[in-house]
């Protein structure tokens, strides 16, 4: 018995504990809270990324042949023409060619001219019938020869004159040289690049940016560019090539941004700062302390103008601008958020919210 009244003693007295717990419960005022009225507004980002000027066409150029460099005319930075002599290789092999070529062309003369005499004469026998057809068809055969000799002799000996030319290097076209790989003395291999030259005419704005930003919708009204050494120096551009593939060390995407109106104000390699804006689409802007977390998710807490009871509402982040929360997805126009006050809310509670100024 005194068992049983004991237990019922405390079974009484913690129904009487849980029913003054929900009274305090009940009674608890309603909490002050900061909130603004969502709105639905045209968010348009812009970029602004550092690249630098280059050429449109860039130009490696070597020699044909190989041979000792004996003289070097140019260095970087160097402003050049077409036809403009760069480097030249010692000639001597190429000479030597050349004369040897020319010597198998006078023989090869030679030879014709003793074998046409030999067929005129074969020709004027057998009209005379003193000699056989056999000889002269020898004679005519042996001159076809000569002939044939002399023309390869000939073609051999302009292929050595223009490999002597080969030993001058020489700019197609107007431009800046902005490498070189070859010093006097050294022996430069056929192909080798020698010099590289950006050539004059169109120049490009070169990017390097993050593969992130093709993901938003450009819009279309080109990129402006400034110099980083003088901002007052602009020019309008428009993206011309992207590169399809993915620096492996950098992370990046190469992007050329063809320059408009007079490319000349901005000089090869200077630094330039680009700037383009994407196309406007629809957001909601909050600020950063409205920001809460549903199981690991972004979430607002919005309250219910008519009860004052709060909720949490998942919502899609478009970006996370400086101290703003910028929200793709998730509210509507007119929505009370929560943006103070909410760290120890609970669905359901009631609050008393007030406008943040």
């Amino acid at each position: 018995m005194r068992s049983w009244r004991s237990h019922a003693g405390a079974g009484l007295a913690a129904a009487a504990l849980a029913a003054c717990n929900g009274a305090q419960v009940a009674r608890r005022p309603a909490l002050p809270v900061r909130v603004v009225t969502a709105k639905v507004t045209d968010y348009a980002p812009s970029l602004s990324i550092t690249g630098e000027i280059a050429a449109r066409i860039s130009s490696d150029l070597s020699f044909r042949v190989s041979g000792r460099v004996i003289e070097r005319k140019v260095d970087v930075g160097a402003h050049v023409e077409a036809g403009q002599v760069l480097a030249r290789i010692d000639p001597a092999s190429a000479q030597s060619d050349l004369d040897a070529a020319n010597a198998a062309v006078a023989s090869a003369e030679a030879v014709l001219k003793q074998n046409t005499a030999s067929f005129e004469r074969q020709k004027q026998l057998l009209g005379a019938g003193f000699t056989t057809r056999t000889g002269f068809d020898s004679a005519q055969q042996n001159l076809r020869t000569a002939q044939g000799a002399l023309d390869a002799a000939r073609a051999q000996a302009a292929t050595a004159a223009d490999a002597l030319t080969y030993a001058v290097l020489r700019a197609e076209r107007p431009g800046v040289v902005t490498a070189r790989q070859i010093e006097v003395g050294q022996v430069a291999l056929a192909a080798q690049t020698a010099f590289t030259v950006a050539q004059d005419g169109p120049r490009d704005a070169v990017f390097n940016v993050f593969e992130s930003i093709f993901f938003v919708r450009p819009s279309g009204g080109g990129v402006q560019l400034a110099l980083v050494s003088a901002p007052g120096v602009t020019a309008l551009g428009h993206v011309r090539e992207v590169s399809p593939t993915v620096n492996p060390k950098s992370g990046t995407v190469t992007v050329k941004v063809a320059i408009e109106g007079e490319p000349d104000k901005m000089p090869l390699g200077a630094p330039v700062i680009g700037k383009a804006a994407f196309a406007a689409r629809k957001v909601v802007e909050l600020p950063w302390t409205a920001a809460a977390s549903d199981a690991g998710a972004l979430a607002v807490w919005i309250v219910d103008p008519a009860s004052g009871a709060v909720a949490l509402k998942s919502v899609t982040a478009e970006a996370y601008d400086n101290e703003r929360l910028i929200l793709s997805a998730g509210l509507q126009g007119g929505e009370q958020v929560i943006t103070a006050g909410g760290k120890f809310l609970y669905p359901g509670e009631i609050v008393a919210p007030q406008e943040a100024p």
